[in-house]
């Protein structure tokens, strides 16, 4: 039966709802002029559909879970300015209180509306092999072990595993790398993904709502205002305050003999806008959040994030933008200089879609001479002959599979590289090992003056990485982190936020890897980059940060600590409004119908207040 109520009243949504008021605010405006001439008053329609809901929910409310809060205040409410034949009073409360929760709905419904635009990802249709052949199916359809054909530019539905082919697969919406993957038979690759180049068959493993991007869906579904202390708080009062309500409006009908004056109590000292006051702002703070590419899981986390004195940053990832520049070019043959392996190398990639080959053409200033026969092996590089000579560019897989031997000074100093971050191609002329282009991330443009703007905010920027010194060192002088630590294991990361956060100096974790996990889930506020980044650093963290812009971290920390504010000036303003209008009623200043004017205005004021946060921008 109550299940039967319940879908009873979430039916027609906000169209219903909307309709409803509409209809009662014309009704209440006909009752005020009196120019309907009915054997009732007119406001019985406000009353009917916009009263009944708010007593429904309070009836349930009670049986289910004895949960006594403000719809029950405001049953009680009605119900008594009804029996002393207040009807217009009893309508205008009814009114009102769905005008507040109207809006409420509505902040609540633009926030998370902003919220599935940046998660708006979820593939429509899968690629099925059969014995048949292909069918293109729904990919809610896919069941575990079908088989997947991929295509060039398509995006994987379901998470799963290659069981052949080789491709380089886009994981920037997953990991928020911009560098393509290579991937070949029995690697895993995810949800959301797009596959870049070459096509492949995939055996689905994880599927419906176990994939990666399912996941993320429900990262956003969990993004509950309700978690938060401070709405607790603001929840317990609400319970007392209907206890002390309804003591109230005994006492003075015993001393004054006037039931009038019991009722207007009511009216007035529905907590209304004291529980509306927090979670409206938090979910307007939620939904700016998003609007700068933030996921925030629960309020609380943003709660916290006002009062963080660190924030610890990993490099990796984080720091640098995924936008590869050549950083070093060697060659290992006589009578061919280090020009040549450039210039050899860009050749042979100019007709690659890869970052990587892209970033070597960019990165030779002069013409590239002509290449012709050029191949693309997916996951593995290019062939092309370029100026009569056979050019082979990519990984070192690649060079052992055409029988190229890479002299031990080569691979002495890729590893050298590689241990700063580097990405290596290996250049291989005429079936010889002939050079290495060494590529790396660079630091992101704004990251210095991100720094400046937390540490304006009152927050320390520090550094820790899992680099060796030097790597560490030359990012932190760029982006202007003062405190840096280097060489650090997961037990290291967990070791410093532990160490500051017993010293009562709360530290905001931001990584976005595996071996960032503990810190993460240790950490004060923990915020994981890449929007998924990986799975297990995603469910340890409080907030992700979707696309990885860390230019917006000042604007959040900022943002929480304006919620805070306009949380603390909503409660303020709530109690005192409840304190003032308590007086009035009890010396019979106040009657039922200007009493919910009064009250119920305010809690419309607050709803409006919080709202201002969707669209609140810090100026730096």
């Amino acid at each position: 039966m109550i299940e039967k109520v319940e879908t009873l009243l979430e039916w027609g949504g906000t169209k219903k709802d909307v309709t409803f008021l509409v209809i009662s605010g014309i009704a209440l405006l006909l009752s005020i002029f009196d120019v309907v001439d009915l054997p009732f008053d007119i406001a019985w329609v406000a009353i009917i559909l916009c009263g009944l809901p708010i007593i429904a929910e309070a009836v349930i409310g009670l049986i289910t879970a004895f949960d006594i809060k403000a719809d029950v205040l405001v049953s009680i409410a009605l119900i008594a300015s009804v029996i002393i034949g207040e009807d217009f009073a009893a309508g205008e409360v009814a009114f009102i209180m769905q005008i507040g929760g109207l809006l409420e709905e509505l902040t609540v419904a633009r926030a998370r509306a902003g919220i599935e635009k940046l998660v708006h990802l979820t593939p429509r249709t899968a690629r099925r092999v059969t014995n048949s052949g292909e069918e293109i199916i729904p990919a809610e359809e896919v069941m575990a072990g079908d088989i997947l054909r991929v295509l060039p530019g398509e995006t994987i539905a379901v998470d799963g595993s290659i069981i052949s082919g080789k491709t380089s697969v886009d994981q920037a919406v997953m990991t928020g790398e911009s560098l393509p993957v290579d991937k070949e038979e029995g690697d895993e690759v995810f949800s959301g993904t797009v596959n870049r180049f070459g096509s492949f068959d995939m055996k689905a493993e994880k599927v419906g709502e176990d994939s990666s991007i399912q996941r993320m869906i429900r990262l956003v579904q969990s993004a509950d205002a309700g978690k938060a202390k401070i709405v607790n708080l603001a929840d317990r009062w609400a319970t007392w305050i209907v206890v002390i309500a309804l003591s109230s409006a005994v006492i003075t009908w015993a001393v004054t003999g006037e039931i009038i004056r019991a009722v207007t109590i009511l009216v007035v000292f529905c907590p209304c806008a004291l529980v509306l006051a927090t979670p409206t702002a938090i979910m307007a703070a939620i939904g700016n959040g998003t609007k700068h590419g933030f996921l925030v899981k629960e309020g609380d986390a943003l709660e916290r994030l006002a009062s963080v004195s660190y924030i610890t940053f990993d490099k990796t990832g984080t720091l640098t933008y995924g936008q590869p520049k050549v950083t070093m070019v060697k060659s290992y043959l006589t009578g061919i200089s280090d020009d040549d392996i450039h210039a050899l190398t860009a050749a042979a990639e100019k007709r690659s879609e890869h970052p990587l080959g892209k970033a070597v053409v960019e990165g030779y200033k002069r013409d590239v001479p002509k290449a012709e026969n050029f191949e693309m092996i997916p996951g593995r590089g290019v062939k092309a002959d370029v100026s009569g000579c056979n050019i082979i560019a990519g990984n070192e897989e690649f060079m052992a599979e055409e029988g190229i031997n890479l002299s031990m000074d080569m691979i002495t100093d890729a590893d050298k590289a590689k241990e700063e971050g580097c990405s290596i191609i290996f250049v291989g002329v005429d079936g010889n090992a002939a050079g290495i282009v060494a590529l790396s991330d660079t630091l992101r443009e704004d990251v210095a003056t991100t720094i400046k703007e937390i540490e304006k905010a009152g927050v320390n920027p520090v550094l820790l990485t899992g680099d060796h010194k030097m790597a560490a060192n030359v990012i932190a002088a760029q982006a202007g982190i003062g405190e840096v630590h280097f060489d650090c294991t997961p037990e290291d990361k967990l070791g410093f936020i532990e160490e500051h956060q017993q010293s009562k100096r709360q530290v905001c974790m931001i990584g976005d890897g595996i071996n960032d996990a503990p810190a993460l889930r240790k950490a004060f506020v923990g915020i994981a980059m890449g929007g998924v980044g990986s799975d297990i650093a995603v469910d340890a963290a409080d907030i992700a940060l979707v696309n990885d812009e860390i230019r917006e971290l000042p604007h959040l920390l900022r943002l929480a600590k304006r919620m805070m504010i306009t949380i603390k000036c909503n409660l303020t303003f709530s109690m005192l409004l409840n304190f003032v209008a308590i007086i009035l009623a009890i010396t019979g200043i106040l009657n039922p119908v200007v009493g919910a004017l009064v009250h119920n205005a305010g809690s419309v004021f607050v709803i409006i207040n919080s709202a201002l946060l969707l669209k609140w921008k810090y100026n730096k």
